[in-house]
């Protein structure tokens, strides 16, 4: 699932791409990918005719469009869900769920989605933060995160630690990958229990989980298909500088020692047993 580098990608490109433009049409191809919009496929695009899209937002995996009604045009891009902004005359894609046209007549919008786990949805008053995703907490490249709020909820959740980092009430936009990422680097096993961290060691973690996502944002995020892509189709480059995760009996680029894969949450978890090892008493 894309993670916060991935989604703050496209956001990047839907504010080079759609923001200030005035939609003409919405076309609804399947109507799984607006199952939360309650009122159906006709009033998702009825809502959206004639907006003109003032803003592209993001708070953790979330997108929202907000528009001059105040509404928002809210997304998730689940397993394999793309934003892209292509020419109208590109051929229509095989998974193609939305379709949204300007009158300006230049690039369209198009919301592909080949497994139909993501979706839209119009929130209305949603268009500075729709009230859907006010659960979230920020992320760690949000100007307003705080710090020491963190620092204190991690160390207070009496988790594994890997755990405490995929809550996306305590720190958003960190999923699986980034997870693993921040624990080798900080050298810390996920079932470390979060009340045994320092303060020290905790924002410690916290730099290093800001550190991988800012690295990954500027190497476009991590693709390890074609389905993790920019609105203009491009992939992200930052799977060639993962330590951790996806290199299960690679050896340890701090130690040597072969990196282990362990089961967890119906996941996987990517470690070093000498850098990183297991807690006595794991949570």
């Amino acid at each position: 699932m894309p993670e916060l580098p991935e989604v703050e990608v496209v956001r990047l490109g839907l504010e080079r791409g759609v923001v200030g433009r005035e939609i003409s049409s919405v076309t609804v191809h399947h109507d799984r990918a607006v199952r939360r919009h309650l009122a159906g496929p006709s009033d998702f695009a009825a809502r959206l005719r004639g907006r003109t899209v003032t803003a592209a937002r993001r708070r953790g995996k979330y997108l929202w469009l907000g528009l001059d009604s105040g509404d928002a045009l809210t997304g998730h891009l689940g397993m394999s869900g793309q934003l892209l902004v292509v020419p109208e005359d590109k051929p229509v894609e095989t998974h193609l769920r939305v379709r949204f046209v300007f009158t300006d007549g230049g690039r369209e919008l198009r919301f592909v989605d080949q497994r139909t786990f993501g979706g839209l949805f119009v929130e209305e008053g949603g268009a500075e933060l729709p009230a859907a995703i006010r659960h979230l907490a920020r992320d760690p490249l949000d100007p307003l995160f705080e710090d020491d709020r963190f620092v204190q909820r991690l160390r207070a959740k009496r988790s594994g630690v890997k755990r405490a980092l995929l809550d996306q009430t305590l720190v958003s936009g960190i999923g699986n990958i980034y997870a693993d990422e921040a624990l080798w680097r900080a050298r810390l096993h996920g079932g470390r229990a979060t009340e045994d961290l320092t303060r020290a060691k905790a924002r410690e973690l916290l730099g290093h989980a800001r550190d991988v996502l800012s690295e990954s944002l500027a190497q476009g995020g991590t693709s390890f298909d074609a389905l993790y892509v920019s609105t203009e189709g491009v992939s992200g480059l930052f799977a060639r500088e993962l330590h951790a995760y996806g290199r299960e009996g690679e050896p340890c680029d701090r130690c040597g020692t072969p990196l282990r894969r362990e089961p967890w949450m119906n996941r996987s978890s990517y470690s070093c047993p000498r850098c990183q090892p297991r807690p006595r008493h794991p949570r």
